[in-house]
């Protein structure tokens, strides 16, 4: 069992940043992916950026790539999610999600959110125009 607790979320300005946190506790060694999704009103749940925890390989969607950057601290176990430029369209409920069952998965398949087993209960991110 892997439990996480994001953080950081707020209101900001468009143009402004927000860092979010996401500190997983429990079975800690179990996840080998770790990722960031979000779900704006009314929308199907998106990935936006994920890391491979051993290596760190990152991907990213394409509407957050050059402004959003996933990274890990293995020493806190905390994965986090730098937000900069942010855009009216940012604004969403974010959720961080672990991996844990097989490290092989399509590369296509990273930020599909059925490939996650374990969720935050999410943080909220609000950016006025």
């Amino acid at each position: 069992q892997v439990q996480l607790v994001e953080s950081g979320g707020g209101s900001v300005q468009a143009g402004g940043s927000l860092r979010l946190s996401c500190a997983a506790s429990g079975d800690t060694y179990s996840p080998n992916y770790m990722g960031w999704f979000r779900q704006a009103p009314g929308k199907e749940r998106e990935g936006v950026a994920t890391i491979y925890i051993v290596g760190s390989s990152r991907r990213y969607a394409d509407s957050v790539k050059g402004r959003f950057t996933i990274s890990q601290d293995n020493a806190e176990k905390t994965v986090y999610l730098q937000m900069n430029s942010l855009k009216p369209e940012d604004t969403a409920m974010y959720y961080c999600a672990a991996r844990t069952r097989g490290e092989w998965i399509l590369t296509s398949r990273l930020l599909n959110s059925d490939e996650y087993d374990y969720w935050g209960q999410g943080t909220q991110v609000t950016v006025s125009s």
